[in-house]
C-alpha cells in the first residue's frame, strides 16, 4: 500500500507541549481520522505538513516528496487544507476576493467545482466574511480547500459550526471528491458518528503520544464486552482470550470481560462450551477512553 503522508520519529517541543516521537504511515488513496481530545496533537501534525509549523526533530514525506525547510511549491499546489479555526485576517474580504487569489495561486482551479459546491451549500461569494455565520463561513472555505482539485485533503474539524443537512451534504461531496481516483484525506474530528461514516482508518492520540492506527471496519468488529455463563472452567477460557483487557465477576453465575480481538474471542468460547449471555461491540469514544486511561494506568471498566 502506498502512503500519502510519512511521518519518521517526529517530535514537537513548543513551550510545554510535547508531541513525540511519531511515527504514522497514511495510506493513499483513503480516508484517515485522528481522534483524541483536545491538545492531543491532532493540529500540530496537520501544521507541520504544511510548513505553518517547525518540527524539533524527525523527517515527514508528503505525496513522495520530503518536506523540510526548502520552499516547495509544487508539493503545496496538489494540498488542500481546511483549518479548524477561522482566520480573522479575511475579515474584510468579499468571500470572491478569497476565491480570485486562489485562483491565480493554484494551477489546478477548477471553476466548475467551485460553483457547483456554492450551489450546493446554498451559499454567495458576494458577502464579506464578517458578515457570514459560522457556518456559512465553514461551507465557504470548505468549496475553496476543494476547488484545486487537490490529491491530499487536510480537514481539521470539518463538520463544526454545521447543521445535519449541511453536513449530509458535505460527506455526500467529499464521496464525490474521493471517487476521482486516487484522492486522500487525512481528518480530525470530535464527531463519532462523522468518522463512523467517512474513515477507512482511525488514529488514536492522546497528550502528543501516537496510541495506535486500526483499519475501522476491523476495529468495530473486534473491540466486545461480553457476558458470560460461569461453569467450572470458564475462569481458565477468559485468562487465554487474546486480546483481553478487563474482567470481573458478576454476581456468582457471570463473568463480564471486554477483549480487542473479539472474532478470536467468539471461537474460543464456542469451542469451550461457554454460552455468552450477551455481547455489545464498544463504541468509538469507549475504545479512546481506553486507551486514554492506560496511558495514565487507570483501570478500564
Amino acid at each position: 500500500m502506498d502512503n500519502a503522508i510519512e511521518l519518521k520519529d517526529v517530535t514537537i517541543e513548543r513551550g510545554l507541549f510535547k508531541m513525540g516521537p511519531i511515527n504514522l504511515n497514511i495510506p493513499k488513496g483513503y480516508i484517515t481520522a485522528i481522534v483524541g481530545p483536545n491538545g492531543s496533537g491532532k493540529t500540530s501534525i496537520f501544521r507541520s505538513i504544511l510548513k505553518q509549523t517547525n518540527i524539533t526533530s524527525g523527517e515527514i514525506n508528503v505525496l513522495n516528496e520530503r518536506i523540510d525547510d526548502a520552499e516547495n511549491k509544487e508539493i503545496s499546489q496538489r494540498i488542500g487544507y481546511l483549518m479548524e479555526n477561522q482566520s480573522f485576517f479575511d475579515d474584510g474580504l468579499v468571500a470572491h476576493e478569497k476565491a480570485d487569489f486562489h485562483r491565480r495561486w493554484y494551477n489546478n482551479w477548477n471553476e466548475h467545482i467551485y460553483k457547483n459546491c456554492l450551489h450546493k451549500f446554498g451559499i454567495s461569494d458576494n458577502i464579506r466574511f464578517k458578515n457570514m455565520s459560522k457556518g456559512m463561513r465553514r461551507k465557504y472555505d470548505f468549496t475553496v480547500a476543494l476547488s484545486h482539485e487537490p490529491e491530499l485533503l487536510i480537514l481539521d474539524e470539518p463538520s463544526s459550526g454545521l447543521d445535519p443537512i449541511a453536513w449530509r451534504s458535505m460527506i455526500e461531496v467529499l464521496n464525490a471528491y474521493m471517487d476521482q481516483g486516487e484522492r486522500t484525506i487525512l481528518m480530525a474530528t470530535h464527531i463519532i458518528d462523522e468518522v463512523k461514516r467517512l474513515a477507512d482508518f482511525i488514529v488514536f492520540m492522546v497528550d502528543g503520544k501516537l496510541l495506535g492506527m486500526y483499519e475501522k471496519d476491523e476495529l468495530l468488529q473486534n473491540w466486545a464486552t461480553y457476558y458470560v455463563e460461569v461453569n467450572p472452567h470458564t475462569q481458565a477460557v477468559i485468562a487465554t482470550l487474546p486480546g483481553l483487557l478487563s474482567q470481573k465477576n458478576i454476581g456468582s453465575d457471570r463473568i463480564e470481560f471486554t477483549t480487542s480481538e473479539a472474532v478470536n474471542a467468539d471461537a474460543l468460547l464456542k469451542d469451550s462450551n461457554i454460552t455468552i449471555l450477551n455481547r455489545q461491540v464498544l463504541e468509538l469514544d469507549e475504545i479512546l477512553l481506553y486507551h486514554m486511561n492506560k496511558t495514565t494506568n487507570k483501570i478500564f471498566g
